[in-house]
């Protein structure tokens, strides 16, 4: 289904959606190896990306501590649990499956992300959450002219961008700088972090005459191999400017 403000492909995995990681999968705390798995499991707790479940069998130096305390999850029932490495203790660190969630899960456990000082997938870390296997990441050189204005200012124009396609999200247009208006532009210090683009290097806000408009513009200096087409180029919010593509003006996207 599509309306005038979606002009993307939609996320197709649905909640409860559990799919085996052909990866070798490890989680780290203070230099301990947490667990080590070529059997997990992604699951789908809510449809924008999913998580990782570990075979409770593929713990190395975790032990799990029931805190006695279950609660229905995206994905079905679970029992939380506090993760002790090493003599330290993380409170509400995992959620191990219980009956009544999707068979493949029954013995594993679900780690909060941020519980773990570091993921890997194979040799390669990963950051902010586990790559859906059925998104990618496609950055295209395009000759379309953009042009961004905001409370009738003109923010940027060039003739030509990169388009970064995102699955999931709207076309982001992403523009060399000497084309970026920066006198009307103000340093934010927000970071973000994508696991299939890297770390923001910037952000910027905008103070127009009538309104103030927090974080509109964002840049990737060093972005991951899969964007590097995007390295030192920004990149506007669809959703809070507008934007003219090739002369015509697009809807802003909604709901996102």
């Amino acid at each position: 289904m599509t309306n005038e403000s979606v002009l993307h492909p939609s996320l197709i995995a649905p909640v409860g959606h559990v799919e085996p990681v052909p990866r070798r999968i490890r989680g780290v705390i203070g230099g301990k190896v947490v667990f080590d798995t070529r059997r997990a499991f992604y699951v789908w707790e809510w449809r924008a990306y999913p998580q990782f479940s570990i075979p409770v069998e593929d713990l190395v130096d975790g032990v799990l501590i029931d805190e006695d305390h279950t609660q229905l999850l995206g994905a079905g029932p679970a029992k939380r649990h506090s993760l002790e490495v090493g003599g330290e203790v993380r409170d509400a660190a995992a959620w191990v499956w219980d009956e009544g969630s999707p068979a493949p899960l029954h013995g594993t456990v679900r780690f909060e992300w941020e519980a773990l000082d570091q993921w890997f997938e194979e040799d390669e870390p990963v950051f902010v959450h586990p790559r859906s296997p059925y998104s990618r990441v496609d950055a295209l050189r395009s000759a379309s002219s953009v042009r961004v204005e905001l409370d009738g200012v003109v923010l940027a124009e060039s003739s030509n961008c990169v388009k970064l396609f995102e699955t999931g999200l709207p076309t982001r247009y992403y523009l060399d700088r000497m084309h970026i208006n920066w006198d009307r532009l103000r340093r934010s210090d927000t970071v973000t972090r994508c696991p299939y683009k890297g770390t923001t290097s910037g952000y910027w806000s905008f103070d127009s005459d009538v309104a103030t408009h927090e974080d509109i513009l964002w840049a990737y200096d060093f972005p991951t191999i899969h964007a590097n087409r995007i390295a030192g180029m920004a990149a506007f919010y669809n959703e809070h400017v507008d934007l003219f593509i090739d002369g015509t003006l697009l809807p802003r996207p909604a709901g996102l």
